[in-house]
């Protein structure tokens, strides 16, 4: 088997391996994930999706970023129920790691997923619009009036505001443009053309993270969402994210992982105990990946120059 081929496949193992951690978590954790979602067709269309993915040097996302980072980036769309399929999600890549970012569609996707959740939506305010805010008994900012205009859709947007609707009441997230810009310039992608060229839908979803982070931090739910939806709206921002290197932890917790699903993929084709083999578990994550090449069918994926022309 060429070594091309080789890099191909292993992505497509480790989506594997996430679906098989996926369905631990959800025998082990209490994970629930959505009532009608198909994990395995969200993995492969991510998988589709990684194949047109390229850094700034326009080489391979797949061929440079770590296998670390597109577990964790596969994992953590899985766990908030996303799919690229519904633009709901997204890949970057940041030197050697791939990072998964939500859409202002996968924000309000994510979100809807927490307990007691009702409705979730994010509006802009346009130079004229009405807008007025205040606060209720308990000193919470609410939006008192909001009326745009038609007439108003093509002047400036001088802000924007969430609403978190649950069964205890309405939680209101308000941003000032010169606020969305100051998150738009910590953010990793400085200069980023989608924010110019689509600004009523980024302001929406800058908002809204703003909104859902702090929501989600007073909120019972598990810690299994509630972490990834955390860790992927700080993963684009300088501030709260610099080193784009795994941290060891995570490093260590994807090799366990990787560890793991060997095991019982040897098991399988040998037909024996994973107990049996006690030279298994010493691999780094390279190595493992490697090593499951041969589990593939070979030819069933493209290269990647045969898959893009």
């Amino acid at each position: 088997m060429t070594n091309q081929v080789v890099q191909q496949q292993k992505p497509t193992k480790l989506t594997d391996l996430v679906l098989d951690r996926v369905k631990q978590m959800q025998d082990t954790q209490d994970l629930s994930l959505p009532k009608n979602y198909n994990a395995s067709n969200a993995l492969n269309a991510a998988f589709l999706e990684l194949q047109k993915v390229q850094d700034r040097n326009h080489r391979p996302a797949l061929e440079v970023c770590s296998h670390d980072s597109i577990v964790k980036s596969l994992l953590d769309m899985t766990l908030q129920g996303l799919s690229p399929a519904k633009d709901q999600c997204y890949f970057i890549v940041y030197g050697n790691e791939l990072q998964m970012q939500r859409s202002y569609f996968g924000t309000v996707a994510a979100v809807k997923r927490l307990d007691g959740v009702k409705k979730v939506r994010a509006e802009v305010v346009h130079e004229d619009d009405v807008f007025a805010i205040g606060a209720n008994e308990d000193m919470e900012l609410i939006v008192k009036q909001f009326i745009p205009k038609f007439e108003n859709q093509d002047k400036p947007i001088i802000g924007a505001f969430a609403m978190i609707k649950t069964d205890e009441g309405t939680d209101f997230t308000v941003m000032t443009k010169k606020e969305i810009n100051q998150s738009w310039a910590q953010t990793r992608q400085k200069n980023n053309k989608v924010q110019q060229n689509f600004s009523q839908e980024m302001a929406k979803r800058t908002v809204l993270n703003r909104a859902a982070k702090m929501f989600i931090n007073t909120s019972d739910d598990s810690d299994l969402l509630t972490g990834a939806i955390n860790d992927t709206t700080s993963n684009e921002y300088d501030d709260e994210r610099r080193d784009v290197t795994p941290v060891e932890d995570e490093k260590q917790s994807t090799d366990e992982l990787l560890e793991g699903f060997q095991k019982s993929q040897e098991a399988k084709a040998k037909g024996v105990s994973n107990s049996g083999n006690s030279n298994e578990g010493k691999e780094t994550s390279e190595e493992v990946a490697d090593g499951q090449t041969e589990l593939f069918n070979e030819g069933t994926i493209k290269p990647a120059d045969e898959a893009d022309s």
